[in-house]
């Protein structure tokens, strides 16, 4: 241990170390010099990668329009569940019964209408024509049901209604 000591204080010692330091600086900016060539030639590979432009700038820009797109997409699936509970409030279903109201007047010139929406809510109407005038009646309806008085043919409209095919939702 005692020789390792000694050594330790020799000049050639402090002639290695100086010849190590030497080397590991050579070294040093050696490696320094290789890794600006090879980002040099990193960079001009991603140029012709990139048909003359910068290819960075590229996938930054279309990084950019995707989340703008999923942005978009977002807001109008938002708008599309908005018109879709709106459209459980609109006219779907439809049922019409044409019919002769009077023996007098030729073909079926009367008709019953029922309008309903999604949940069978809605109006029947009775358009009853004769040679003398035209009468219209509005009848509310329920869930299928009118809380007034309807004809056969009113019933017949409203059941065509409940049992016509509703639009097609978008899921």
């Amino acid at each position: 241990m005692q020789e390792i000591i000694e050594f330790l204080r020799t000049d050639t010692f402090l002639m290695i170390l100086a010849v190590v330091g030497v080397i590991l600086i050579i070294g040093f900016f050696v490696l320094i010099i290789k890794l600006s060539n090879i980002q040099k030639k990193y960079k001009t590979f991603l140029k012709k990668l990139g048909n003359g432009k910068d290819i960075y700038e590229d996938l930054e820009n279309y990084m950019y329009r995707v989340e703008r797109v999923e942005k978009q997409n977002a807001e109008i699936l938002t708008g599309m569940k908005t018109l879709e509970e709106d459209l459980t409030k609109c006219i779907q279903k439809v049922g019409m019964v044409r019919y002769n109201a009077f023996k007098d007047t030729g073909s079926d010139l009367s008709f019953a209408l029922a309008l309903l929406d999604d949940k069978n809510n809605g109006v029947v109407l009775n358009g009853i024509y004769s040679r003398e005038m035209s009468n219209i009646y509005a009848k509310p309806v329920q869930n299928g049901v009118s809380s007034y008085t309807v004809s056969e043919e009113e019933k017949q409209a409203i059941e065509k209604a409940v049992n016509s095919s509703k639009i097609i939702k978008l899921e």
